[in-house]
């Protein structure tokens, strides 16, 4: 299990997972910006553990992903969507979670800018 937060700690969250290949590290102005490096996993292997008033949404483009983010420290540490397929995903902001040594992880580049 896999712990992850916010800044402020006001936004917290478990995944039952393990990163498992690269990271996508988007380059469309919201990811580039913020320095997200998203894990997509399915949703339901997410567990939210903060009330839903600490949590405000962001969604742009072709509003596929609702990104969330903390309301007090403007943090984003996950989002929610579907994939190609229909199921629910999680994006998961690695640079949000407890113990992980980011040297370690690969990196997938995605032009996000050009779709």
């Amino acid at each position: 299990m896999m712990k992850g937060s916010c800044h402020c700690g006001d936004v917290k969250f478990e995944v039952d997972a393990v990163i498992k290949g690269p990271v996508i590290e988007c380059n469309c102005s919201h990811c580039s910006r913020k320095g997200f490096l998203l894990w997509f996993v399915p949703r339901d292997k997410v567990t939210h553990a903060t009330p839903e008033h600490h949590i405000a949404t962001y969604t742009f483009n072709k509003h596929v992903i609702q990104h969330h983010f903390c309301l007090r420290c403007g943090c984003a540490p996950f989002g929610d969507g579907a994939d190609p397929k229909g199921n629910e995903i999680a994006a998961i902001n690695v640079r949000c979670l407890e113990g992980v040594d980011l040297t370690t992880i690969a990196r997938m580049p995605y032009d996000g800018a050009s779709k």
